[in-house]
């Protein structure tokens, strides 16, 4: 009877074992604040699937001391602050509304708002605001060529340059895929001529002045040949070009669509609640 019982405990000695090696560990404590316990399975829930177990171990330990901080800022909020000041029921009502409002707009915007703004549309918002599309800096269409000084072929390089035919350009890019350091082809591109001159060996200090003298400019330093050929310019304070400014332009119809399609959804809201008489207003002595 003994060997019995014997048998009967240490079977269900291995079941404890088995059970706690095989679903217990994924949800050992991995550490405690106070009363509150973090468990392995939701370190695991934001871990990244298929990283290498150093990984894995660093990220883990990072989670946890982070855990730790804010489970400790909360206990010290908890002790130090009044009933009243932790009475956070009226913040989580507005955010709630404030998230559910935002969610539903959001999905109205999807369904209804029209979102196509043609080239027409563009076009006469331009013009109509031309005052508001000054440049804040000088841009470029311009191709800029840095060469290796022992492999550049200055004359080769000038005639592809000259040629902003597709095929002209194509041809430029396999040379200069073979022999260029650095090279932009922005011939149909605006850029900014802030960003381009940072590759130059030398500086320029009146961008106005080199614009308007120099159409095709060559640079020379000890290691590199430099071309740059600038194939259309704009100062700053000059309008910017429609090209520069049609996506800016886009985005700002969308937005102007996006208020005044928001404030009919909310007037119609409010209508609809004043046929069917979904609310009313109390007569008070200050009316």
């Amino acid at each position: 009877m003994f060997k019995g019982r014997f048998t009967y405990g240490f079977i269900i000695f291995l079941a404890v074992i088995i059970v706690g090696c095989t679903s217990d560990s994924a949800d050992e404590p991995l550490a405690s604040v106070g009363e509150k316990v973090l468990y392995r399975s939701k370190v695991e829930e934001v871990l990244p699937k298929g990283i290498s177990t150093e990984d894995s171990v660093s990220m883990s330990n990072d989670y946890i001391d982070k855990w730790i901080k804010q489970e400790l800022l909360i206990q010290k909020a908890d002790e130090n602050l009044s009933a009243e000041q932790k009475d956070l029921r009226e913040e989580l009502e507005e955010y709630r509304n404030s998230l559910i409002i935002y969610k539903y707009k959001n999905e109205l915007m999807k369904q209804r708002m029209d979102t196509v703004v043609t080239d027409e549309q563009i076009e006469t918002y331009y013009n109509n605001n031309q005052s508001n599309f000054n440049l804040n800096y000088s841009i470029v269409k311009a191709t800029f060529v840095m060469i290796p000084g022992e492999l550049a072929n200055p004359e080769l390089v000038k005639e592809l340059v000259a040629d902003t035919s597709p095929e002209g350009l194509d041809e430029l890019r396999d040379y200069c895929g073979q022999y260029a350091k650095k090279v932009n082809i922005s011939a149909d591109e605006w850029i900014s001529f802030q960003a381009l001159k940072k590759n130059f060996p030398a500086e320029v200090e009146d961008d106005a002045r080199f614009l308007s003298r120099n159409q095709l400019y060559e640079m020379n330093d000890s290691n590199y040949y430099y071309l740059v050929s600038i194939h259309d310019y704009k100062l700053t304070n000059d309008l910017a070009p429609i090209d520069f400014v049609r996506n800016n332009i886009k985005n700002l119809i969308l937005n102007q669509r996006k208020i005044r399609f928001l404030k009919e959804i909310e007037e119609n809201i409010y209508t609809e609640g004043v046929r069917k008489k979904k609310f009313r207003k109390y007569e008070t002595k200050t009316n």
